[in-house]
């Protein structure tokens, strides 16, 4: 019993060997994909100096109260009340997966009264000025709004990053900062720091957004939120806008770099077997778990007996050759004795 035990040991161990070479199990894939690598969009990027010699942007369209410093930034309000500025990416964003990097720059010289804040679209319109930090109320597709001034007592603090889900037909709480329509949100001092001050959105189809923020120290980002099953219209519009009121502050974007994002190459295979039509598609981690968990549980039950069964034989076999091995050097051994005794 003992032996055999130590052969299901080593089965086991053998088994476990094989599993981490061929790779993880389906359910990790399915529900954990990685980007592996990424590619920049220049379509949906901008960097300085922001303008080509006919004083346009190819790529971009700004407007409202916003201007261009080709050194510095694309200050989209100054530090004067009732302004509103917007910058607008002309194409939509056709990559399904992607990461959008923001560096932007809140400061004003109060440091009591301040606002009201900017705001980072994902949307299927563009350009349409509006109440909502800038552009229009019941927008369809994703708001991330950088909130600097409380319109109302809450039990977090100010400035505060707040994500909302438009369907085209709900409107922005405004009178409770956007309480009623929150997705994520996390309380972050980006205004009036020494550190670069940057937003980061990662976004895999179907399956989840992730959103960080940069304003601590120099390459430490900081989670803010993540959403789960969670879809973006396709082909969204990049936008960036930002609105003062009685309270102001000046609000700057230095620049903007779009990748699309390439997912790992065993969830791509994975993707490419398990989604529909040519070549597959990305889906839903419920989608496959369940048969992909089961059939892996089959087969390792399968793998493993067999290596078992394989190792029980091996094992026989050795002991048989070692008893036939010994019995013949043992009577060879007795007659060569036997003859030297007589």
């Amino acid at each position: 019993m003992a032996r055999c035990f130590a052969v299901c040991c080593f089965a086991y161990v053998l088994l476990a060997s094989l599993t981490r070479v061929l790779g993880k199990s389906s359910d990790t894939q399915v529900v954990n994909r990685t980007i592996d690598r990424t590619l920049q969009l220049r379509t949906q990027s901008i960097f300085p100096p922001y303008i080509d010699q006919d004083l346009q942007n190819r790529w971009w369209d700004f407007g409202g109260d916003a201007y261009i410093n080709t050194n510095k930034h694309i200050r989209l309000t100054r530090p004067q009340p009732s302004q509103m500025g917007w910058l607008w990416s002309r194409m939509p964003l056709v990559a399904q997966n992607f990461i959008i990097e923001i560096e932007f720059k809140v400061t004003g010289e109060s440091t009591n009264l301040y606002g009201d804040g900017m705001a980072i679209w994902l949307t299927k319109d563009r350009a349409e000025p509006g109440p909502v930090f800038g552009s229009i109320d019941k927008f369809e597709g994703l708001g991330i709004f950088l909130d600097t001034y409380a319109n109302s007592r809450h039990p977090y603090g100010f400035p505060r990053v707040l994500a909302m889900m438009g369907d085209g037909e709900t409107s922005y709480d405004q009178g409770h900062d956007g309480e009623a329509n929150s997705l994520g949100s996390c309380q972050a001092s980006f205004r009036r720091t020494n550190v670069i001050t940057k937003l980061k959105i990662a976004y895999v189809k179907d399956t989840y957004l992730d959103v960080k923020v940069h304003y601590r120290a120099w390459d430490d980002w900081t989670d803010c939120f993540r959403l789960t099953d969670f879809s973006l219209p396709a082909s969204p519009y990049i936008g960036i806008t930002a609105m003062t009121g009685e309270v102001y502050d000046s609000h700057d974007v230095i620049s903007v770099t779009t990748w699309s994002a390439i997912l790992s190459t065993s969830d791509t295979q994975r993707n490419s077997f398990g989604g529909s039509g040519k070549g597959g598609s990305l889906r839903k981690p419920g989608a496959e778990s369940q048969g992909g968990s089961w059939f892996g549980f089959f087969f390792k039950m399968l793998l493993f007996a067999g290596v078992c069964v394989g190792a029980m034989y091996g094992y026989k076999a050795y002991i048989l050759n070692q008893r036939k091995g010994y019995r013949g050097s043992s009577f060879g051994g007795l007659g060569y004795e036997n003859r030297r005794r007589f």
